[in-house]
């Protein structure tokens, strides 16, 4: 995983996806801030998370962007996806390496230094800790600091995405103490002020 200054956005999908989703998803990814396109769909089959999956990739083909699946290796491996993220319920990586072999694995941590170490012993390719602030995506569980982004920093040059209530007011806070990637979903795609192309501009 190399790192972009400029394309400093892990950007999460909406829950729900609509036709006029995919033409904002492009103006989005044309701004090239965003390394990751996250695809996170709970409530959805597989079936149609394949349809959707296949729309998306061919779009961050196209614009340079990783497509990553959210929780669903099998569906990674089918879509042919640059990766996927794993939560602390979810398989464990190194079984989704068999799986899914040489691609991006990523491992929510929280708030915890613990599981931070021991998705680095697995060879984790990045590390998402948070939530950092309050979230319109999920209830916040965990609360993360800035104190622990220098913890982890200290043991490991692993990439460190931070997640949780991101937006223009709070971001560079995160990218000064060594997050690498911000994980950004409501103050794109639920913003009441700003279309999701405008949105993403104030992430300068």
């Amino acid at each position: 995983m190399r790192y972009n200054k400029k394309k400093f956005i892990y950007l999460i999908s909406p829950l729900k996806i609509d036709r006029i989703f995919y033409l904002n998803l492009v103006d989005v990814l044309k701004q090239k801030k965003v390394s990751f396109f996250q695809l996170r769909l709970k409530k959805v089959n597989f079936k149609k998370k394949l349809i959707i999956g296949k729309k998306i990739k061919k779009i961050c083909q196209k614009l340079n962007v990783k497509f990553l699946i959210n929780d669903d290796v099998f569906l990674a491996k089918k879509l042919d996806a640059d990766g996927c993220h794993l939560g602390q319920n979810d398989m464990s990586l190194l079984k989704a390496r068999k799986i899914i072999g040489n691609k991006i694995i990523g491992i929510t941590c929280h708030n915890s230094i613990s599981l931070a170490k021991s998705a680095i012993k697995n060879k984790a390719d990045y590390l998402a800790f948070g939530a950092f602030n309050s979230s319109k995506t999920k209830k916040v569980k965990y609360k993360a600091s800035i104190n622990l982004l220098k913890k982890a920093r200290k043991i490991t040059k692993t990439p460190i995405v931070a997640i949780g209530g991101i937006n223009s007011d709070n971001y560079k806070k995160l990218l000064l103490n060594n997050a690498n990637f911000l994980a950004i979903s409501s103050f794109i795609w639920k913003n009441d002020k700003l279309k999701p192309k405008d949105a993403i501009r104030k992430l300068k």
